[in-house]
């Protein structure tokens, strides 16, 4: 079973660096697994800004839903992020968030019955403005009940406040 670190937090409160960090003092060769998908062109440039944070020692995979196929036994593995991962299932499941969630739990599930240490990166988008359509409705309650699944698998959990992390536990 996987040693997870969970991190969470608002967007752009340092996430990401965060975890690399981590990720490089545990490892030489981590892996960076990203689920993003180019939706349009900001999304790409965003996906090559996180590209160029990294230097030659990281190992890239980019997997939009399937993360459970990658044999990652024995690596120090930084999933970024879960946020966009339940994006593509959400969207693929045609907005129907008890589908989405489903699928997102078995398939997170089925990944982590390996042997390595994966470091979470998610989001706590419901803590804001609440949202005006049901589908961002939706979206944010999936999003809170898989952070809550994967926070109770954890083994740590950070929280991240403005470039500073938190310790929860």
């Amino acid at each position: 079973m996987a040693k997870i670190i969970y991190i969470t937090g608002g967007e752009r409160s340092g996430k990401s660096s965060f975890a690399q960090k981590l990720a490089l003092n545990l490892s030489g060769n981590p892996v960076y697994l990203a689920t993003a998908r180019a939706w349009d062109g900001d999304f790409k440039k965003r996906i090559e800004r996180h590209k160029s944070e990294r230097n030659e020692n990281w190992i890239t995979i980019e997997e939009e839903k399937n993360i459970s196929k990658h044999d990652l036994s024995g690596k120090v593995v930084v999933l970024d992020c879960i946020t966009l991962w339940l994006t593509n299932f959400y969207n693929d499941s045609d907005f129907d968030p008890e589908k989405a969630l489903d699928q997102a739990k078995a398939e997170f599930d089925e990944f982590i019955k390996k042997d390595f240490t994966l470091i979470v990166i998610s989001n706590e988008i419901g803590m804001g403005v609440h949202a005006t359509t049901e589908t961002t409705r939706k979206f944010t309650e999936i999003q809170g009940w898989m952070n809550q699944h994967i926070s109770k698998l954890s083994d740590e959990a950070y929280l991240m406040v403005s470039g500073i992390p938190v310790k929860i536990y």
